[in-house]
């Protein structure tokens, strides 16, 4: 069995590319910048070290979803990778993707000197990321319970 699951939050490195298959299905590019911290042997410096990641998403969704991103847009995808391989003037090139199943939005668009969102068309925002769904009646709330406390102590522990 193997699983193939890639969850990331990060800042858009640059503005969505759009394009369309032979097929006509719509294609969304874009990069997302993670970064890593690492210390820093010279300094003792705690220092953040950015990873670039491509990813793509397709589909009409990915059309939609394009209008509300632009570069440093800070986003949490889930997907899957993919692996790609190819040959351009006699040397061998391969590189690693994501492929996006969900994207959820963590920083508000600042569209025409507008704060926040301004979707189009039949997508209904819920929780910040947006689903072609009809509009539902809100869920009542529910009562907040907090959970009891339990003390542990290292000998209760059975490693």
């Amino acid at each position: 069995m193997s699983i193939n699951r890639v969850v990331i939050s990060g800042n858009l490195t640059r503005d969505p590319e759009m394009r369309a298959t032979s097929g006509g299905t719509q294609v969304m590019s874009f990069g997302v910048a993670v970064n890593d911290r690492r210390r820093n042997q010279q300094t003792g410096e705690w220092e953040d070290y950015p990873n670039f990641v491509d990813c793509t998403m397709f589909g009409t969704r990915a059309e939609a979803v394009s209008r509300y991103l632009s570069k440093g847009a800070k986003v949490a995808i889930e997907g899957k990778l993919r692996y790609s391989s190819w040959e351009r003037d006699g040397q061998r090139r391969s590189k690693l993707e994501v492929v996006v199943d969900e994207i959820e939005f963590l920083s508000r668009n600042q569209q025409g000197g507008q704060g926040g969102y301004a979707p189009q068309g039949n997508y209904v925002q819920q929780q910040n990321s947006y689903t072609n769904q009809a509009p539902s009646a809100p869920a009542p709330a529910a009562p907040v319970q907090t959970p009891p406390t339990v003390e542990v102590y290292d000998e209760d522990i059975p490693f």
